[in-house]
């Protein structure tokens, strides 16, 4: 994925996008381990209100788990940051969800990417509505890299790049919270064609 930089000079953004059960978090903490096992200092951050799995650990659906700082925003992230820093040079900084945090996060990253440290982050491309989401879309432009992952459609099997959100058995209506954070029994993952858009 990433060519050879022949200057030694670190600094990017890596955004991992698509919709739900698309195995973005599992990339994420796979590319994170592979920093690790390079000697790298890796310090990873998750949104506080996403404790589905873990309070303090980065967990995909399927089980993996990664160390992170659960964090309310960005400005406690950037806290934590200068702190962990007076310790050891951060070399890569990975954070979770990244539509869960503030507004404020995209500059942050910008930041960190621009002063030599590989930023990894994940999130969802767009809600259950089928609209872009905060931050995410923000961060198509300014990234480096970038990968979309599909997943496969709950109700046909075939590649989804959706995600709806299901109440008592159906889909949800658009005046429905667009955060809420949960499981697959409140999500599926839907290609183009199951998709419903919520009225």
């Amino acid at each position: 994925m990433l060519t050879k930089n022949l200057q030694n000079k670190l600094g990017w953004i890596e955004l991992i996008t698509g919709c739900m059960f698309a195995g973005k978090t599992e990339e994420f903490i796979k590319r994170l381990r592979r920093h690790s096992y390079a000697k790298r200092n890796v310090v990873a951050f998750k949104p506080i209100i996403d404790d589905r799995y873990s309070i303090d650990k980065i967990s995909s659906h399927s089980g993996s788990q990664f160390e992170s700082y659960p964090v309310k925003d960005s400005l406690q992230m950037v806290e934590k940051i200068k702190e962990l820093t007076k310790i050891k040079k951060i070399d890569v900084l990975g954070i979770d969800e990244i539509q869960f945090f503030d507004e404020g996060i995209v500059n942050l990253v910008q930041e960190y990417a621009d002063k030599g440290i590989i930023v990894i982050v994940n999130g969802l491309d767009k809600d259950f509505k089928c609209e872009p989401f905060k931050n995410v879309d923000k961060l198509l432009v300014q990234a480096e890299y970038v990968d979309k992952l599909s997943a496969i459609c709950h109700n046909c099997g075939s590649n989804a790049s959706r995600t709806q959100r299901i109440v008592n058995g159906k889909p949800a209506a658009a005046n429905e919270p667009v955060i809420l954070v949960s499981g697959e029994e409140q999500y599926e993952a839907r290609c183009r064609h199951c998709y419903i858009k919520p009225k």
